[in-house]
């Protein structure tokens, strides 16, 4: 990702409160990276493959998708399906940030392909250190693919 309008992270959060939160922690940690807000799954998509209200987009894929599960007109755990099965996506890092506490949304969150699965803290010190850590690992720490190529093996 080259371009210098490129989006460094996708923040897919109905929660307008929760959203701004997130940006603040990460401005908080310095964290100054383009950020792109989404209200609901449906615009993640478009967001994605560029089309919709963000056809004329540059495309290009974020460092990272930080995604909530329920969302409206289509949920987090189907966002994750549809990226997962499109080779444009397929290596976008996602992490899944949601208030569940059920174990079954974090079994399917990581058998839809999630890279990471994280519990919102409900205390607003908590959930800005741990957007924080959150935000240092997937843009400063994590190495990620530079090439769009899909077709790796293990041999």
């Amino acid at each position: 990702m080259g371009s210098e309008n490129a989006v460094d992270i996708l923040l897919a959060e109905d929660n307008s409160a929760d959203a701004e939160l997130t940006m603040r922690a990460l401005r908080k940690s310095r964290l100054f990276n383009r950020i792109e807000w989404v209200k609901d799954g449906a615009a993640v998509l478009d967001y994605l493959f560029c089309r919709g209200d963000y056809a004329n987009r540059p495309c290009g894929n974020p460092r990272l998708v930080l995604l909530d599960l329920s969302m409206p007109k289509v949920s987090g755990l189907e966002v994750l399906q549809q990226m997962r099965a499109d080779e444009r996506t397929r290596l976008v890092p996602v992490v899944v940030m949601t208030s569940s506490k059920e174990e079954w949304d974090v079994v399917e969150s990581y058998q839809f392909g999630a890279n990471s699965y994280v519990q919102k803290p409900v205390a607003f010190d908590e959930f800005s250190n741990t957007v924080g850590k959150l935000g240092l690992y997937w843009l400063l720490i994590n190495s990620v693919p530079t090439s769009q190529h899909t077709d790796v093996s293990v041999k």
